[in-house]
């Protein structure tokens, strides 16, 4: 019979750096998305509320589930101590974004896993995957898996491997053997609260979205709110302000596996990323987690991100979008870039 110690060594063959097994059962935690949603958190994304009553319990995903499997996977290439030039208009782009896409990564090696489950136990079972997408409230089931706890700054954090690590997992009807649950040490510590510029952790574990530079650089679909363009900083997509300062992440440990080492797309210059075409954009960012970004989108952060480096000079680059191919940057066109731009130009103009 397949037992849980089996499927965790296996999963340590597939690449998974953490595996637990938590029971599909009703978790208090579970229950704090209702009220989250009603406190308008999730802002513009509709789609957390649509989900809402599916979120709820595992069992709404697969019926039959009895256990899940939850996964851990470090993203991390970057090792601490890397100094960035303040003096240069690079962009950070959240370290997760940085490698492949991990929805299909992550979907391929856990389809993997249950393929090889299947030749392990001799009686038919029912398991589905879940990745990010899905409406699975992963944090919740990391947590009760053993995986770590949920910090202040609302990730999954775990003693050794601190919190850059992608969850994931399998809903299965298997009864397997569960983990003891992650308990709580973030203590009397606030760094992430403290840190946060635009002060998105309004409570321990609670996140207001709608204030979060994630969510203002990659969920808003308009223009973001001229009060907290300024607080984007240097961002152009993403952040990890609320994970670099834990205390837990001073020594977090860094990923060799070349899905998560992809082509550079970490502290570029945004004035050179602006005068690309749409087309060398697209083609930077293919293949990673950046494609769900409409090109728009992309443009207005780096408008942004450009509009707040206090260079003066860098205003006339924002005339001449897509200028290495005649008439290639139609992204440009949007109403949402035309007013980033505007903005940009502005500010610098009062630098």
């Amino acid at each position: 019979m397949l037992s849980s110690a089996a499927i965790k060594q296996r999963a340590a063959e597939l690449g998974f750096d953490l595996c637990g097994i938590a029971p599909a059962g009703d978790f208090p935690e579970l229950t704090f998305l209702p009220e989250w949603l009603a406190r308008g958190y999730a802002g513009e994304m509709e789609y957390m509320s649509k989900s809402a009553e599916r979120r709820a319990d595992i069992r709404n995903f697969l019926p039959s589930a009895k256990s899940v499997i939850v996964t851990g996977t470090i993203y991390n290439t970057e090792r601490r101590g890397r100094v960035r030039d303040r003096q240069a208009d690079t962009v950070q782009i959240a370290r997760y974004a940085r490698g492949q896409d991990y929805h299909v990564v992550l979907g391929e090696r856990l389809r993997g896993l249950v393929d090889w489950m299947k030749t392990q136990q001799p009686d038919a079972f029912d398991a589905e995957v879940f990745v990010d997408k899905h409406h699975v409230q992963e944090r919740v089931y990391a947590q009760h898996a053993g995986l770590g706890w949920i910090g202040k700054n609302t990730c999954v954090i775990n003693r050794e491997q601190g919190s850059y690590f992608f969850l994931a997992g399998i809903a299965t009807s298997l009864a397997l053997d569960p983990d003891a649950p992650g308990l709580d040490q973030c203590g009397a510590c606030t760094l992430c609260i403290d840190a946060c510029p635009t002060g998105a952790i309004v409570d321990a574990g609670v996140l207001d979205a709608t204030k979060c530079i994630s969510y203002l650089t990659i969920e808003v679909d308009g223009p973001i709110p001229e009060p907290q363009r300024p607080l984007i900083g240097d961002h152009a997509y993403g952040c990890d302000i609320c994970q670099d300062v834990c205390p837990w992440n001073l020594a977090a440990p860094t990923s060799d596996d070349p899905a998560w080492h992809a082509p550079q797309r970490d502290g570029l210059s945004a004035a050179d990323l602006w005068q690309r075409s749409d087309f060398d954009l697209h083609t930077l960012i293919k293949g990673s987690a950046m494609t769900y970004l409409p090109l728009s989108r992309l443009r207005r952060n780096l408008a942004t991100v450009i509009g707040n480096t206090g260079k003066p000079e860098l205003a006339e680059v924002l005339d001449r979008p897509g200028r290495r191919v005649r008439n290639a940057a139609r992204s440009t066109k949007s109403p949402v870039v035309e007013d980033a731009v505007a903005w940009a130009k502005r500010r610098l103009e009062r630098s």
